[in-house]
Parts: structure tokens; sequence; C-alpha cells
């Protein structure tokens, strides 16, 4: 019985106040999301499993949850929600041209491995903007993922970019197989500089861009990075990549949002579909990214509808971790009152609690327990954040309780 009382590694309860500052910062998140004119699309817990298969270039057929239904189809809980949003756009607007804004709020689940101690279950808020090809595009992701993250309270973080379009210029140019790409994109992404060279030497090659290869993992910073990476290569594909990312820097600035964006060459993605840019955001408090995004040219297409695309979801576990690790609070607008009454004064508590209700205030009608002092209902309260108590104490009398410092002042009940 008691293995009953505990939920499966990966996943958790959450209750009380962590639960209703995650509830805040999603509502807050999304009307962020919506004042960008970005509509919300809800998509299916789980799916046909072939949605996420590996063609597509989401996750590993090991980390999903898969399961049989009665027709005998495999299903999975989705992984990752874009894929599923791909799919909702190649059916429902196959016909349209004029760019999509979306907007969602959802879990997705990972069967990650027990020793990597992370969460199987987690929350994200994000955004997809479709059939937008050109570089506004992206700059209009980056600049609404950094405002996202502003709204939340945050401040200390960082926006690091990337192009999977220089690491394929330059892998292609030395003529890497799949094996050895994945296995070099590993590395790197790791940021493991030594056996990256290790893994170079081996295949002596002294090529232009072998040596750049080299030192990818180290191509990260502000304004040096590019100038960097132009040094070290004269392929013409990788120079144009460096050309964009110069003029997305640009974009971002007229956003007025420079100081909270990085280049990082050596950021590369467990996620196959993207063909362009790649971003995450990173704060302390927290060892994972909080934002992860990207443009993903050729998802929808494997739907059946070409459609250029960019998007990006919040983590919105990791961000609340940070924002209670900082110290920044996620101010609940919502106040909240206990109207306590005995039996007798029934209709008084109900119309009580009526009136502050139209008022936009919380509040739950609690019968006196006899074996319970008022105390006891005062600590109640403070443990569950609850402001105050309404005690009706007669047909015309109610006592206010602050209790937080434990006043109390009588009053009539007012006239409704």
């Amino acid at each position: 019985m008691d293995r009953l009382l505990h939920t499966p590694e990966g996943v958790r309860d959450i209750y009380d106040e962590e639960c209703r500052r995650k509830n805040v910062l999603s509502d807050k998140l999304v009307q962020t999301l919506n004042l960008y004119g970005y509509e919300d699309i809800q998509t299916p817990t789980f799916e046909f499993f072939e949605i996420f298969a590996s063609e597509r270039g989401t996750v590993s057929s090991r980390s999903m949850y898969k399961f049989i239904d009665r027709d005998g189809s495999t299903l999975v809980l989705r992984p990752d929600i874009t894929p599923s949003i791909a799919r909702a756009v190649a059916k429902y607007f196959k016909e349209e041209q004029i760019p999509l804004r979306f907007s969602y709020c959802g879990n997705i689940f990972i069967n990650n491995s027990s020793l990597m101690g992370k969460m199987k279950e987690t929350t994200q808020i994000g955004a997809e903007l479709v059939l937008e090809p050109g570089i506004e595009g992206d700059a209009e992701m980056i600049a609404l993922s950094i405002n996202c993250l502003l709204e939340s309270g945050l401040r200390d973080f960082q926006i690091d970019i990337g192009h999977v379009g220089f690491f394929n210029a330059l892998t292609a140019e030395i003529g890497l197989d799949a094996g050895q790409i994945a296995e070099l994109k590993s590395l790197i992404e790791s940021k493991n500089y030594f056996a990256v060279e290790d893994f170079i030497d081996r295949l002596e090659l002294k090529t232009e861009a072998a040596e750049a290869l080299k030192q990818l993992p180290a191509l990260f910073g502000h304004e040096d990075a590019i100038s960097r990476a132009r040094s070290m290569t004269a392929n013409e594909e990788a120079i144009s990549v460096l050309d964009y990312l110069e003029k997305l820097q640009e974009m971002i600035g007229q956003y007025g949002f420079s100081k909270y964006v990085t280049i990082d060459l050596g950021m590369l993605s467990e996620y196959d579909y993207y063909t362009g840019i790649i971003f995450r955001g990173y704060t302390y408090g927290t060892g994972d990214p909080i934002v992860r995004g990207g443009r993903y040219d050729r998802l929808i297409s494997q739907f059946g509808k070409d459609a250029a695309s960019v998007g990006f979801a919040i983590v919105l576990d990791e961000l609340l971790l940070a924002l209670s690790r900082q110290k920044i609070d996620v101010p609940d607008t919502v106040s909240s009152t206990m109207v306590l009454y005995e039996s007798s004064f029934l209709g008084e508590a109900i119309r009580t609690a009526g009136s502050l209700r139209t008022i936009n205030r919380a509040v739950c009608l609690m019968k006196i327990d006899p074996a319970l002092s008022l105390a006891d209902y005062t600590d109640y309260c403070r443990r569950h954040h609850i402001d105050g108590i309404l005690h009706i104490l007669d047909h015309e009398t109610l006592e206010k309780i602050d209790t937080l410092d434990g006043s109390s002042r009588k009053m009539p009940i007012p006239a409704f």
C-alpha cells in the first residue's frame, strides 16, 4: 500500500502555492504570446507513433512512452509538441499561404534514463510561426522568447543562437558519413574539446574545414564569434550562414534585446528536424535550458504541406525553478478569504461569499467544526495562503480577522 502513495520515478505531484505559481506564470506567458498575435492551439496528449518516428527527426523511439490501442495501433505520449502542430497545420490549413501564428501550453513525456535525474513529464509553453521563411520570422521568435522571460520576472538570462548550416557545410566539405557526423555532433554539443580534436586528427585530414571543426566548440560569444569563424573558412555556404547570423543580430537589436543574445556556432540540437537557426535560453539556478527553439522548414512537408516555419518552447518547470532559486516572486493577483460560519448562519455566509466573488475575490466557505478552535482555522489559512477570515458571529455581525498578524475587528454584515 505504501508504494501506491508514491509517484513513479520522473513525475511528481504539485499543489498549493507551487501549483498556484505555475498557473499564474502560465497565464501570464500565454497572454504575452497572445499580445504578439499568436492564437491558442491544443493537440492530443497521445498520437500515432508515426507522428514522432525517426524520419521526423524528433526523439529516439526508446525515449517514447508507447502503448497499443484496442485496434492494434501503436500510440505514444507526445515527446514533443511541434510535430503535432505540424500535423494539424497540414490537415486544417493545407490551402493557407499567409503566415499563421500558434501558441500552446501542454505537457510532454520523455522516457529519460533514470540515471539522468531528469523529469519525465514537463510542461511547455510555446509558439510556432508557420509559413514564414524569412529572417524576420527568426528575429520575431527570438524577441518573443526574450519578452516572455522578461514578463516572467527574470532579468539575468542569455539566449544562445546557433545555426545548423555552419556545421553541415563543414562536414559536407570534408565528406563525413552519417555515423561520423552523429559522433562528431555529440562531441561538439558536449563541448568536449579534446575529444573533438582527437576525432578530427584520426581522420588524417589537414583541410581548412577540418581545422574549423576542431575550433567549433569554442566559437561562441558576442561580437567576436562570427569574426573568428570568418577567419577559419572560405566555404561559401558557411560564410552565407555567418552573414545571416550577423543580420539576425542587427534585427534583434531593433527590438532592443541585443544584450540578451550571444552566438554559439558549436550549438547543435538533438532534434534533427531543425534546418536553420537554433537557440536556447539559459539562466542560473537550473542546469538545463529554459527555452529551446529553431527553424524547421521541412517538417510540415512530411505531412503534405510545404511550410517554412520557426518556433520555440519555454520549459515552464525549469523557469519556475530558476525564479524560485533567484528569489523572484510570481505574484498571485487573486486575494482569498475564508468565510467561517455555524450551520444556523449558512444564509449569511452564502450571501457574503457571493458578494466577494463578484469583485474577483476567491472565497472558501468553511462550516465550523466544534472540535476545532479559531486559532486552528487561522493556522490553516496561513498554511494555505488565505489572506483573511470573515467569521459570521450572528445574523447581523461578522468578525474580520487578518491571518497574517492576527488582528481582528467586528463589523456589521453588509446588506446584499
